[in-house]
């Protein structure tokens, strides 16, 4: 995926920063609830033919979303997301990291935190990532995993799922 007027992944290798920008074609309702909502994270978080398995998600100020990327052979790679700021249909906050079945933080890789932006442009909605890390080495252990292409591999799956389900709005 190169970058474009609807889709941008930029390296700041300055501020240790990873910026990606992306329209969707769905109203900003649909992509909140895609983002937010951990049944439709799980249809396509994960980059195939990995898929996503919340075990739990407490979408509020303080609470995390628990999840397996779980592979085509039934491993599993635990994440935690811990949402810091919440402002419904605008923006979340969120550290992110690797971790165990249980959401404790695993200590072998780099933490990141999120903010995720929503801007509603009529029937489509442009979603903006900052993604933030403690160091250079940091930022460029998660690009070396992959992170990149696996990012795109979802959000190929996250345009396909809104083209299967236009008014999931409510």
């Amino acid at each position: 995926m190169e970058n474009s007027k609807d889709y941008q992944f930029h390296i700041d290798q300055a501020n240790n920063t990873l910026l990606i920008k992306r329209t969707y074609p769905a109203k900003l309702e649909t992509v909140w609830r895609a983002f937010t909502d951990a049944k439709i994270l799980d249809q396509w978080w994960a980059p195939k033919p990995w898929k996503s398995e919340t075990k739990s998600q407490e979408f509020e100020e303080g609470g995390k979303w628990l999840y397996a990327m779980v592979g085509p052979e039934g491993d599993k790679m635990w994440s935690v997301a811990e949402y810091q700021q919440i402002t419904p249909q605008i923006s979340y906050k969120v550290l992110d990291a690797f971790s165990d079945e249980n959401g404790n933080i695993s200590n072998e890789h780099p933490t990141s935190t999120w903010e995720t932006k929503f801007i509603s442009m009529g029937d489509q909605t442009e979603v903006t990532n900052v993604i933030t890390f403690k160091s250079s080495e940091d930022l460029h252990a998660i690009l070396d995993m992959g992170f990149k292409e696996g990012y795109e591999m979802g959000q190929q799956n996250l345009i396909d799922w809104l083209d299967e389900n236009p008014d999931i709005a409510t």
